[in-house]
């Protein structure tokens, strides 16, 4: 059975684009915890939807503004990720860390701090840990 959990408290705004929640992931609970886009402009004229992978864990509170999170990430708890961020497959932000725009996150890292930055590589057991973690809140 394909499950991905949203828990209460959740805020999904996808009024002028759209928000895409892949299988197996879940958007755990907190006052504060906001999914959103970017919408086209001027400014922005590639527009960024937010397009979430398979297997992740969003934590509480955490903020994720318009774009990509791949598949096997963990975000922290009270994390932000900006508009225009990427982040590859196999990768964990730390709590608190802000991702400034328009950052890509490379695969197989922890990243931490604000603004958030490479830490280190990951170990294979906390590569092992991501999936892990996403199945334990959705099953």
């Amino acid at each position: 059975m394909t499950i991905t959990q949203i828990w209460p408290l959740v805020v999904i705004r996808g009024d002028v684009n759209r928000v895409t929640i892949s299988k197996h992931s879940n958007i755990q609970d907190g006052s504060g915890s906001v999914l959103h886009f970017t919408h086209k402009s001027a400014a922005n004229p590639d527009d960024y939807p937010l397009v979430i992978g398979e297997d992740v864990t969003v934590g509480h509170k955490a903020m994720l503004h318009g774009r990509t999170i791949g598949n096997r990430v963990l975000v922290g708890r009270g994390a932000i990720l900006l508009d225009g961020v990427v982040v590859e497959d196999d990768v964990i932000i730390g709590e608190g860390s802000q991702v400034l725009p328009g950052k890509r996150l490379e695969s197989g890292f922890l990243y931490l701090g604000s603004p958030a930055k490479k830490a280190r590589p990951l170990t294979s057991d906390e590569i092992d840990g991501l999936l892990y973690s996403a199945n334990n809140y959705v099953s």
